[in-house]
């Protein structure tokens, strides 16, 4: 029986069909991109301190009243104490000027009559608008956290919905969800609310993701499937990253900012019309007229004539419960023996590149004195990853390009303790070079992922895996916390960490030159390639086998 891909093969790789999908779905992820770390902007923490009242006091005292403290080597005015003022306005009204008194001998007191933050940078942030400093100081990197849950609640069951009623609705349903609740933040009263608003917003986002993700991967075939599920959509996702710290930029206010982050998704929502379901999800439903039916649209719009019957040969899977043709869920993924071991090894290493990739990219504010030069060099930096990983991905097999970027981005970040202070372009440089090769395993993770599982289980396997790694992206926002017990602590544990899954990632499946399984037997087939290759005798037919697939 033939494959998928043989038998769509009339169709082409690169007709307009294929052309105008591509596009759509490119664009679709532009939001996504635009949206996921919009918080480093709207959830920054300019510079601050407590707020004077309207007294009667010399400038001289105005300035002393605010004690100075040492950060991180740096003399700056304290943001959660000042002098008691009743202390100070005793000592005015007693004739003496700041120079005259030890002022270290004075009590301290919080700030009592809010804070004053420094408009240098921004307008208003949600730090500013609702006092998320001192005590409620936990809320800044938890605003993340709760945004990061509802893409981890969302990545867990986007892939058995998707996997149930179909990629496209998913697909729109979840954009249109996404768009809504973060078009709802700029209303909100209080950080409760936003924070609502926020989970239901990532919630939307990664499921419009995987599906759009899941979808191309699944319509499109040979090199072109290879260019999307390693660059396209991941592109898409930079240009909305790229675009962030532009709008930023042009808009200093958190609420209009949070506006033109939400208008973009609403503008592709009327693309439903034209986007067509999957027709390898349709064919593992046993919806074979359907899938006929827009397969045989695209011969029309490639201009290419197609057969009466297209999937007559085409072997679906195989199910004997003829009744229950829904019989597999997220259990199968470690309860059967071919997904187990995958399935196991995937979790870590999604977990890794979700903590890293984004750890990262929150801490990129620490970079520089210009947060949106920082912001755009760290997105800038994922156009060459997601270039080299389209490059590896077509020419070199899975297993080692997983584990050599694994090495490379670990021994990054471990090298930084030893770049002496007095060369902090050095330790940028290292870290950037660090999220360079976690954004090239994040990349790699999607379409690794894809290749292993059969059709039917697909969107649920990396579904299942994005929501380790949105675990780890929950306590990315925190991470860098680390750095208060010491400097380079939470370098040293990312660095480690993929270090060790770097050998865990040799025990993955080998599917390079392989077509996308389509049911349980054909993954099975790179268990007995990998084996068969593993002495010097059977070498060469593996060679064979493979040149042949390609």
């Amino acid at each position: 029986m033939n494959s998928y891909d043989e038998v769509t093969a009339f169709l082409g790789n690169w007709g307009r069909f294929q052309k105008i999908l591509f596009f759509i779905l490119y664009a679709t992820v532009i939001p996504n991109g635009l949206g996921v770390l919009s918080v480093v902007f709207i959830v920054d923490n300019p510079k601050h301190h407590c707020s004077i009242p309207d007294v009667n006091l010399t400038e001289d005292w105005l300035q002393a009243i605010i004690p100075i403290e040492v950060v991180n080597g740096v003399e700056e005015q304290s943001r959660c104490s000042r002098y008691r003022l009743d202390v100070v306005l005793d000592l005015w009204a007693k004739g003496f000027a700041p120079g005259d008194v030890n002022l270290t001998q004075l009590k301290q007191e919080p700030c009592v009559d809010g804070w004053t933050y420094s408009k240098d940078i921004y307008h208003s942030t949600l730090v500013t608008e609702f006092d998320l400093v001192c005590s409620d100081q936990w809320k800044q990197p938890f605003t993340s956290t709760i945004y990061f849950v509802g893409v981890l609640v969302g990545s867990f069951f986007c892939g058995q919905l998707s996997d149930r009623f179909g990629r496209k609705p998913v697909f729109f349903i979840t954009l249109g969800i996404q768009t809504l609740f973060t078009f709802l933040q700029v209303f909100s009263t209080s950080w409760e609310m936003y924070s609502v608003l926020m989970f239901f917003s990532g919630l939307g986002q990664i499921a419009n993701y995987v599906s759009a993700f899941v979808l191309g991967a699944e319509v499109f075939c040979g090199n072109v499937q290879t260019v999307y599920t390693t660059a396209g959509v991941c592109l898409g996702f930079s240009t909305g990253y790229m675009l962030l710290p532009l709008f930023a930029y042009f808009i200093r206010q958190w609420r209009f900012l949070v506006l033109a982050i939400a208008l973009p998704g609403a503008v592709f929502i009327p693309l439903w019309w034209i986007t067509p379901e999957s027709p390898r999800w349709l064919l593992s439903q046993g919806r074979v007229e359907e899938a006929e039916a827009i397969i045989k649209k695209a011969a029309d719009m490639n201009k290419v004539k197609a057969p009466t019957v297209i999937f007559e040969n085409y072997k679906a899977e195989e199910n004997t419960d003829k009744k229950s043709p829904r019989q597999y869920t997220v259990i199968d993924l470690y309860r059967n023996r071919e997904m187990r071991v995958p399935s196991l090894i995937l979790a870590l290493i999604w977990f890794n590149m979700g903590l890293g990739y984004y750890g990262l990219s929150l801490n990129t504010s620490k970079l520089s004195a210009d947060p949106f030069l920082a912001c755009f060099i760290s997105a800038a930096v994922e156009v060459p990853a997601y270039i080299t990983t389209w490059f590896v991905v077509k020419f070199f097999p899975r297993r080692p390009i997983i584990t050599t970027f694994m090495l490379l981005g670990g021994a990054a970040l471990l090298t930084i303790q030893a770049v002496p202070q007095s060369l902090p372009a050095l330790s940028i440089t290292l870290e950037m070079f660090g999220k360079f090769c976690f954004t090239i395993n994040a990349a790699l993770a999607f379409p690794c992922t894809a290749e292993i599982y059969p059709t039917f289980m697909r969107n649920t396997a990396t579904g299942t895996c994005s929501s380790f790694s949105r675990i780890g992206t929950s306590i990315a926002p925190f991470i860098f916390q680390l750095s208060v017990y010491f400097q380079f602590l939470p370098y040293i544990f990312l660095g480690s960490m993929s270090l060790a899954l770097a050998i865990g990632a040799l025990f993955l499946p080998e599917t390079f030159g392989h077509p996308l399984p389509d049911t349980i037997d054909d993954m099975k087939t790179f268990q007995r390639w990998r084996c068969s290759c593993t002495s010097q005798k059977n070498r060469s037919n593996c060679v064979d086998v493979l040149e042949t697939k390609l």
